[in-house]
């Protein structure tokens, strides 16, 4: 089966035998990008989260097939070293991680939230982010995330005086 779509801006196509495939292991085996991680393979850890077309998205239970046409962003099309996504630079302002190996999918459901959810309360953090974090860094990644805030509102206006 030939699957066509985006992935972090660019154009891309695969050949692939089972259409049932998880979207995760064709982002880490077929195209090599390894900061999206596997954890529970079952959609239940947020590990594997990326976005479909703007959209956060256990990637370990979206078969591939559903991919279709659709706009996939990983943590490496999110933000680049020389200018971080907002989020990515809260979460190096904080110092947020532990171990780091979830971390990839709480800054990409973090995203996601704050194009649904500009200026979020903690209840509203608590109702959205529901990865899991073994490191237990919950309280450093609501400081990034309110941190996040502050930094998208300082990017939109200097945006706008450009």
């Amino acid at each position: 089966m030939t699957i066509s779509f985006s992935i972090n801006n660019k154009p891309s196509t695969i050949e692939i035998e089972d259409e049932n495939t998880p979207l995760l292991w064709v982002i880490r085996d077929v195209l090599n990008l390894k900061g999206t991680k596997f954890g529970c393979g079952k959609a239940a850890c947020g590990a594997c989260t990326l976005h479909v077309n703007g959209q956060a998205v256990r990637s370990c239970s979206y078969a591939i097939k559903y991919a279709q046409g659709k706009n996939i962003t990983t943590i490496e099309g999110l933000g680049t070293p020389e200018n971080p996504h907002p989020v990515q630079q809260a979460w190096i302002e904080e110092v947020v991680p532990q171990c780091g190996y979830c971390q990839p999918g709480f800054m990409m459901a973090t995203a996601a939230l704050l194009n649904e959810i500009p200026n979020p309360t903690d209840k509203d953090i608590d109702n959205n982010i529901v990865n899991i974090c073994r490191c237990a860094t919950y309280y450093r990644m609501r400081k990034a995330i309110h941190r996040a805030v502050g930094l998208y509102k300082t990017n939109s206006k200097t945006d706008k005086n450009d």
